[in-house]
């Protein structure tokens, strides 16, 4: 045997080593990540709330104005225009979108008044002022007002840049998958 095919040898077993180290350390990762999700785990990726960890809370009550949501968005043709401009990362919800993190600022039987701001039964809701293009200098068009119609809810982000019921209108309770609750977050 040459001093050559020996060191082939040699690497031929170091790379398996590697490879197999490598191939276990890709099984707990997705081992990790399917507990993680299984467990209610999602990490937040747009500025509409704090970047991080947070956690689906199992909701066992309807939806009340100031509840922190995860939240399913319809399958609507404004909602599939919204997910083509970009505005919705790709996730587990129906459409193969990701679930939103929005606040309740209405629900049923309140009256929501879109103007420059947003007004709630005649109160202005604050950081709610209305875009007239994305940040692309798309148009944007506002949801004509109205009263939050029996089995959906109204939704808002303060990030100036939000996609939300100003936008798109009010939503299906239906969606709901739970409260937000920030595990490990941070404001950039």
């Amino acid at each position: 045997m040459t001093a050559g095919a020996g060191t082939r040898q040699a690497m031929t077993a170091q790379q398996r080593r590697a490879t197999g180290i490598i191939l276990v350390a890709a099984l707990v990762a997705i081992l990790a990540i399917g507990t993680a999700l299984a467990g209610g785990y999602r990490v937040n990726l747009t500025p509409s709330e704090p970047l991080g960890l947070w956690r689906i809370v199992p909701l066992h009550r309807p939806a009340a104005v100031d509840d922190l949501l995860f939240i399913c968005s319809p399958e609507t043709a404004a909602m599939r225009a919204a997910r083509a401009r970009g505005y919705f990362r790709s996730g587990s919800c129906p459409g193969a979108v990701a679930p939103l993190i929005k606040t309740v600022i209405a629900v049923a039987g309140q009256h929501v008044e879109i103007g420059v701001s947003v007004s709630v039964d005649g109160r202005r809701v604050s950081s709610s002022s209305l875009a007239l293009r994305d940040g692309k200098g798309r148009p944007l068009a506002p949801f004509p007002s109205g009263i939050v119609p029996p089995g959906y809810v109204f939704l808002h982000s303060a990030f100036p840049g939000s996609y939300d019921s100003r936008y798109f209108g009010p939503v299906p309770a239906s969606g709901i998958l739970g409260l937000a609750q920030e595990v490990f977050t941070y404001v950039p």
